[in-house]
C-alpha cells in the first residue's frame, strides 16, 4: 500500500465522487478508479459503496478514512516537528472555535500566533462544539476551543472559565434583581432554543433530573429571534447574560439568576489518543492566555474564570 492510494482515497471520500475527486486532484477518471481498486485489493476489502449520485464509505471504510486522516496528517506535520526539536515551535495547528467564541477572540488568537510564534502556521476552523468534538475524535483537528454544557469523556481539557445562564421574562412586573427556581421556571411559558443547542441541553438535564416538563411554547435557533418572542410577551427565555445586546433595554425587566446556578463551560480540548507536537502545544499556550486576558477584561455578569494547572 502507498501513501498515495490513501491520498486518493482520502479526496474521494470527500469529494463524494470520483469524477469530482479526479476533477481535484487532476488525475483521469479511470487511473484514480484503479487506485481505489488497488487500495481495496491490497486491503481484501470493500471501502467505497457505489450508488447513483456517487460514492459514500463502508463501515471499513470509514475506519480507513479516519486512520488515513491521521496518518496524512502526521507526515505533513513530521517536517515541523523535526525542525521544532532544536528551536522555535515550526509546523501547521488546525484549532478549532465554537461560533460564539470565534467573534470574540479569532482575530486576537491568530495575531498572538503571528507574533509569538512566526513558524507556526495555524489553521483556523469555525463551526459547532459538537462537531468540533467530532472533528478532534477523527483526528482532523489538533484543538478545539468549545463550550460544554457537560465535560464529556474521552478528550484532554484545559478549563478555562464557565458562565452562568440567567432566566429573561418580559411580562415580570418586579423590577427588582432576584432569583428563579429551576422548578418555578419549567412551569412558566418558555420560549428556548432547539435541543442540539448547549444551553437547552443543560435546561433538558436539569428538568428531567427534577421530573418537570417544561412549558416551551416557542423554540428558535438564533438568540435574536428568541428576544424578539420574549419582548412581545409569549414567554421567558434561558441563555448567558452576555448574549444579549439589549439586557439594558428599558422594556425588559433585569434578568434573574437561576438556582441552583446553571453554567455553560468553556475549555480546550484535544485528542488524547494523540502526542501533541511543540507547535500546538505552543498554540494551546496563546490560546489559553488570550481566552483568560478576554474573561477578565469582558466583565460579563455571570462569568468565572478558572484555575487549572497546564497540561
Amino acid at each position: 500500500m502507498q501513501l498515495r492510494h490513501l491520498r486518493y482515497f482520502v479526496k474521494v471520500v470527500e469529494a463524494g465522487s470520483i469524477s469530482r475527486a479526479a476533477a481535484t486532484i487532476h488525475v483521469a477518471q479511470p487511473a484514480l478508479s484503479q487506485q481505489i481498486a488497488e487500495l481495496e485489493e491490497r486491503l481484501g476489502i470493500a471501502v467505497l459503496q457505489r450508488h447513483a449520485r456517487g460514492v459514500r464509505p463502508t463501515p471499513a471504510g470509514e475506519v480507513l478514512y479516519r486512520e488515513a486522516v491521521a496518518i496524512l496528517r502526521q507526515i505533513e506535520q513530521l517536517p515541523g516537528i523535526v525542525r521544532s526539536s532544536g528551536g522555535e515551535p515550526e509546523g501547521n495547528v488546525e484549532v478549532g472555535m465554537s461560533s460564539t467564541l470565534a467573534a470574540a477572540l479569532g482575530g486576537s488568537f491568530v495575531q498572538a500566533c503571528r507574533e509569538r510564534l512566526p513558524k507556526v502556521v495555524v489553521r483556523f476552523r469555525v463551526s459547532d462544539s459538537e462537531t468540533l468534538k467530532a472533528s478532534l475524535t477523527a483526528r482532523t483537528l489538533d484543538l478545539a476551543l468549545v463550550f460544554e454544557a457537560h465535560l464529556a469523556a474521552g478528550f484532554g481539557r484545559w478549563p478555562l472559565f464557565r458562565q452562568r445562564l440567567f432566566y429573561l421574562d418580559a411580562t415580570r412586573q418586579d423590577r427588582a434583581a432576584g432569583t428563579i427556581s429551576v422548578e418555578r421556571m419549567a412551569r412558566l411559558p418558555l420560549v428556548l432554543p432547539g435541543p442540539s443547542n448547549l444551553v437547552r441541553q443543560v435546561l433538558d438535564h436539569e428538568f428531567g433530573a427534577l421530573k418537570e416538563r417544561p412549558n416551551i411554547v416557542s423554540e428558535g435557533d438564533q438568540f435574536a429571534t428568541l428576544i424578539s418572542i420574549v419582548r412581545q410577551g409569549l414567554g421567558g427565555t434561558v441563555m448567558p447574560l452576555g448574549r444579549w445586546p439589549d439586557a439594558a433595554d428599558a422594556r425588559l425587566p433585569p434578568p434573574l439568576l437561576i438556582e441552583p446556578p446553571l453554567f455553560l463551560s468553556a475549555s480546550i480540548l484535544w485528542s488524547p489518543e494523540v502526542t501533541l507536537s511543540r507547535a500546538a502545544e505552543a498554540v494551546r499556550a496563546v490560546l489559553a492566555e488570550r481566552v483568560a486576558e478576554h474573561a477578565e477584561q469582558s466583565d460579563m455578569p455571570g462569568l468565572e474564570v478558572l484555575d487549572a494547572p497546564e497540561p
